[in-house]
């Protein structure tokens, strides 16, 4: 075989050098290149590790936040069935001065005919036992009317009931007084 020519061997040298400076720019691009790689996952690493903390706060924060709000939820249950049970017995309460009410104005609706009626039992407390009618007094300061219960001595009788459901028709035929 024949020896390279001295042009070939420059042109095969400065092939081999431009090949070697590609070679070292390419090795160069790759450093750099591993090197961004390396600070990108590093940087990827802190900001996962950071995600994972922030997540970690939120969660915490969160579960405190569950907590609490369940602690105020059953403290407000509690309330609200302490409240229901309060209302319950001031309806009880409510019920039972309703029905006092609706004495006092019964009572109230007929103190005018009370009134007459107590007069007339000071009045015949004041009159004194009654006498023997078979022996006639001169002295008598009871007339006719009076020892005879007549009904003008006496008020409206259809005035006076018990209840508000009483039928006045039961008393048209009753007469009050004495007999002879």
């Amino acid at each position: 075989m024949s020896s390279p020519s001295p042009v070939q061997i420059r042109e095969a040298n400065a092939h081999l050098a431009a090949l070697h400076r590609r070679v070292a720019d390419l090795e160069l691009r790759l450093e750099e290149a591993d090197k961004t790689v390396r600070e990108q996952a590093e940087s990827l690493i802190r900001k996962d590790e950071q995600l994972r903390a922030t997540a970690q706060d939120i969660t915490e924060a969160k579960d405190k936040e569950i907590f609490f709000l369940h602690e105020k939820l059953c403290q407000s249950e509690e309330s609200i069935h302490k409240l229901n049970q309060t209302i319950k017995e001031k309806d009880s309460v409510i019920g039972q001065l309703q029905h006092r009410c609706q004495l006092l104005d019964n009572i109230c609706k007929s103190r005018p005919l009370l009134d007459g009626m107590l007069a007339q039992m000071a009045e015949a407390e004041r009159m004194g036992p009654v006498r023997d009618l078979g022996k006639p007094t001169t002295n008598s300061s009871l007339t006719d009317a009076e020892s005879n219960g007549s009904p003008s001595r006496l008020s409206n009788h259809r005035d006076f009931s018990l209840s508000e459901d009483s039928d006045d028709q039961e008393l048209d035929g009753v007469v009050f007084g004495t007999t002879v």
